[in-house]
């Protein structure tokens, strides 16, 4: 088996993308933490949806796009990020889903409904939190505009979703 442990952020230091040695609470750093998190209860939210739900595939890539992402968040100012991004195509499939939702307004409160409308709740509220990570970031290390936008639009999304699932 693969040893998991390296034991070079024992100190408090980790490596962003280059080997750039940072602390672990550098703003990078924790931006990406909040993104896991994040990812993490999409992946929640898709394991109660089936494989071929329209949802379930637009979630899965959202949640490959968000690796792509952490891996831009955590490439040093200066350096080149080989991995494209397509936060973009991602904006405009949420912005697609959102359309055809049959969303009547209002605001609901979570857990009143199903258990996976509060599942979708949590990520939704997770992805307002990376977006204001995001942009505290985005004062000290630029980050794209495209990343901003389409985590905006996932929050939209993330809301007429549960309010669809309730």
């Amino acid at each position: 088996m693969k040893q998991i442990y390296t034991k070079t952020g024992d100190e408090g230091m980790t490596s962003l993308r280059d080997g750039v040695r940072v602390p672990k609470d550098d703003p990078r750093i924790e931006t990406n933490g909040q993104i896991d998190q994040l990812n993490a209860h999409l992946g929640v939210v898709r394991s109660t949806l089936h494989d071929d739900d329209e949802d379930s595939r637009l979630i899965l890539a959202v949640q490959r796009e968000l690796m792509v992402v952490m891996s831009h968040i955590a490439t040093p100012n200066g350096s080149v990020n080989p991995r494209e991004l397509h936060a973009v195509e991602i904006t405009s499939q949420l912005e697609q889903a959102i359309d055809r939702a049959d969303y009547q307004g209002g605001f609901v409160v979570p857990g009143g409904g199903s258990n996976l409308s509060a599942f979708i709740h949590l990520a939704r509220t997770q992805a307002r939190t990376v977006e204001r990570r995001l942009w505290s970031l985005n004062r000290e290390h630029p980050v794209n505009n495209d990343i901003l936008v389409m985590m905006n639009r996932l929050s939209d999304y993330l809301f007429v979703l549960a309010n669809e699932k309730e």
